[in-house]
């Protein structure tokens, strides 16, 4: 897991262009992200979404458009979803480690883990 300081948690160009299946975060570290649109609703951090535990669990099958994005203060970005959900905060320092647990899995089957709120 990679450490979070400014670099490793500043976005300094995120893509989702209309239509596209992922969204490419680049981070101030030189380091790009490449997260599945699927993979990130499924981890949407809300509390309708994952109740009010102390885990982020991977929820499957909502629909993974993004209809829009929009960034929240300096520290995080909203999606506005295909089915209309729109209430999750990703911060920058999760969208981080969601690109990490995505590398790692590359399309491999089974569960993905839960992540601590911590990360957010």
């Amino acid at each position: 897991m990679t450490t979070h300081d400014a670099k490793t948690t500043t976005p300094t160009m995120v893509r989702a262009p209309m239509g596209a299946t992922v969204l490419e975060l680049d981070w101030a570290d030189g380091h790009t992200s490449v997260l599945p649109n699927a993979f990130l609703r499924g981890y949407c951090p809300c509390a309708g979404c994952q109740g009010h535990s102390g885990e982020i669990k991977f929820i499957p099958g909502n629909n993974a458009e993004i209809v829009t994005l929009e960034e929240v203060g300096s520290y995080a970005l909203l999606f506005n979803w295909g089915d209309g959900h729109s209430s999750g905060i990703y911060t920058f320092r999760f969208l981080r480690r969601l690109g990490e647990l995505s590398a790692a899995e590359q399309g491999a089957a089974g569960p993905r883990p839960a992540i601590s709120r911590t990360v957010t």
